[in-house]
């Protein structure tokens, strides 16, 4: 059986613009040989200065994303520039100065190579680092953490060609394991609790010389099945059949008339199937 601990140490404190992550968690504690560092992306993205006022919020979201998802009302669900599926950019203004929200870091991956590299220079031992992130999954409540970035770590765990204790060929199993890695942190940092980072001791195993890359736990767009909310596959549909496609992007985020006007005003041959088609997701 394999046994692990999961543990936030205290004394991180504030993290400011130019904080240097890797020296303030080597003095809030001692760390060993296959240890696991698990950061917050806020605190990251504070020490990146990745600071905005809330006010412009909408414009960064739009400046953050490739792409929306799906929208109803004020939620907005995009893929962000990093290839993460994230509401609103995953823009965020908790645990920060009111007026202020904070952008994701600039390379997560990049971010935790960086901090394992100070980290390993000062520890002297070989250890892994995840950057996790909350987010909301399609088919369940509540919210998970999951990692954005990682170096030194084991990112997924390939069961493709194993086979179970009964024989059955494993053919589609893979083990999102740095997922299950920021998930078990958050439990031992909480979302108030003020503590940023957590350490995972017990699991070595995973802990690898390549700096690996939160990057390959993507799905591609060609693999996924559910790329679209059902409002937006409509529209999308909507648009292509009428020679539109070029125009989702501009009108994904109208709603009720405005949105049927928008798409009918260029094609008044087509108004009539479009409006009753739309008219459900309008």
């Amino acid at each position: 059986m394999n046994r692990f601990e999961v543990f936030a140490p205290a004394g991180i404190g504030e993290i400011g613009p130019g904080t240097d992550l890797a020296a303030v968690i080597v003095a809030a504690t001692e760390l060993r040989a296959g240890d696991i560092v698990v950061v917050t992306s806020k605190v990251i993205s504070k020490a990146e200065d990745r600071y905005i006022d809330s006010a412009d919020k909408e414009t960064a979201r739009r400046a953050e994303s490739t792409r929306t998802v799906a929208r109803r009302g004020g939620t907005v669900i995009v893929e962000h520039r990093l290839g993460l599926v994230h509401a609103a950019a995953g823009i965020d203004s908790s645990n920060v100065a009111p007026g202020r929200s904070l952008l994701l870091p600039v390379d997560p991956d990049a971010s935790a190579r960086a901090i394992r590299a100070g980290l390993q220079e000062r520890a002297g031992v070989p250890l892994g680092v995840v950057v996790s992130d909350t987010a909301g999954r399609a088919w369940r409540v509540g919210q998970t953490d999951l990692a954005i970035g990682s170096a030194g770590v084991l990112t997924v765990d390939s069961h493709v060609g194993r086979t179970d204790s009964f024989g059955n060929d494993l053919r589609v199993t893979e083990i999102a394991v740095a997922d299950e890695l920021a998930a078990a942190a958050d439990l031992a940092k909480t979302k108030l609790g003020g503590r940023p980072v957590a350490v995972i001791r017990g699991l070595a195993h995973l802990v690898t010389e390549s700096d690996g890359s939160a990057r390959s736990l993507l799905r591609p767009a060609e693999a996924d099945l559910f790329r679209l909310g059902q409002r937006e596959a409509v529209l999308s549909a909507v648009l292509a059949a009428t020679g539109q496609p070029q125009r989702y992007a501009e009108l994904v985020d109208l709603d009720g008339a405005e949105l049927l006007d928008a798409i009918t005003a260029s094609i008044p041959d087509d108004a009539a199937w479009v409006r009753r088609l739309l008219a459900p997701y309008a």
